[in-house]
């Protein structure tokens, strides 16, 4: 908790701002955005997209994946992680690249001794949007609002954004309804 003394005595309904990184896992883009806040202010600190190249093999795919969200998680040492969760994909071996990908991404997440959280798309769409089956231009431009970004923001980074956003929404409630860690 931030201390804000008042003659001597604690306010103890100030919450410190607590990093995250989150993550929209993808086998050939995972968007990443890194965002602090406090239940009542978001402040925006970077994003970006892994963008891996189609001639390397999976595995190789799922190293470039560890290594540079390892490198970004040492850059900005967020506390915790928050990914996206496996949606229903048509295709079965989609559906497996991507649950491959995420488990990369957490790997990272856990091998930084960060506390990692899933969220489905529709928490997210809902935290962020406040409708769940919101597409992703309206989630793209509600990040780019809530952040005051005036350039278009890449949409695998968008969606990483708003993952970070969900989660900093929903641990600074949960921290309200004193509840030790979000579900």
């Amino acid at each position: 908790m931030l201390r804000a003394c008042k003659e001597g005595v604690q306010d103890s309904t100030v919450m410190t701002l607590h990093r995250t990184i989150g993550i929209d896992p993808g086998s050939r883009f995972t968007g990443y955005g890194v965002v602090e806040g406090d239940g009542s202010r978001l402040r925006y600190l970077a994003n970006g997209v892994i963008r891996l190249r189609s001639q390397l093999s999976f595995p190789e795919r799922l190293r470039c994946i560890y290594e540079q969200l390892m490198d970004v998680i040492g850059g900005f040492a967020p506390l915790s992680m928050a990914v996206e969760d496996v949606f229903v994909a048509k295709n079965p071996r989609t559906a497996l690249l991507l649950g491959q990908a995420r488990g990369a991404a957490i790997l990272a997440g856990v091998n930084s001794g960060l506390a990692v959280f899933e969220y489905s798309a529709l928490q997210i769409k809902q935290a962020v949007v406040g409708y769940g089956r919101a597409d992703k231009a309206q989630v793209q431009n509600m990040v780019q609002n809530l952040f005051f970004m005036g350039e278009p923001l890449n949409p695998n980074a968008a969606d990483a954004l708003a993952v970070a956003v969900c989660h900093l929404n929903t641990n600074a409630s949960m921290a309200r309804w004193n509840r030790s860690e979000p579900k």
